[in-house]
């Protein structure tokens, strides 16, 4: 939440030559609804479900042995999705400090469509929701193949060190 996913998942798509999958928008499109609305008329469990189906779904697409998924930050806490990810490609984690995560989400234009920050009016309750979450999904987050910081590292380095695994 706030790391970057998409837009990094963008450039490394672009860089690589590959095709990118956003787990939100493909499972947008199989619900037919926007995010906040399957939240809002089903909530999160089913939402978690149509994800995971989702992921399952691009890893089965045959037009590309190589691709980039960007995953919903909660998608690796549910079911074995870590493991099924791990099992069926690479996976890298963008580790980024609760602080700079808040201070993204406080400018995120598109806040308000994210349906886990919806309750969180201040800084201090979205400060204490970032860091709650965090502590709780960092132990799936460890799991992931590489670990990425993108304020201590390029996207170069990142494209390096998946090049290095997918040959694996």
């Amino acid at each position: 939440m706030g790391c970057g996913k998409s837009t990094l998942g963008k450039k490394l798509a672009a860089k690589l030559g590959c095709p990118l999958y956003d787990t939100d928008r493909e499972t947008e499109k199989l619900a037919g609804l926007p995010i906040p609305q399957i939240f809002a008329r089903y909530g999160e469990a089913f939402f978690r479900e149509k994800e995971t189906e989702v992921l399952h779904l691009v890893a089965e697409l045959p037009e590309a042995d190589f691709r980039i998924v960007v995953t919903g930050g909660g998608l690796a806490t549910h079911h074995d999705n870590m493991d099924w990810m791990n099992g069926h490609g690479r996976s890298v984690y963008l580790s980024l400090p609760p602080e700079v995560l808040v201070s993204r989400l406080k400018e995120d234009p598109n806040r308000s469509v994210r349906p886990l920050l919806q309750p969180f009016r201040t800084d201090g309750q979205l400060r204490q929701f970032v860091t709650e979450k965090l502590a709780e999904r960092e132990p799936f987050y460890r799991q992931a193949t590489l670990t990425f910081n993108p304020l201590q590292e390029d996207i170069t380095t990142l494209i390096t060190k998946i090049k290095t695994l997918k040959t694996i």
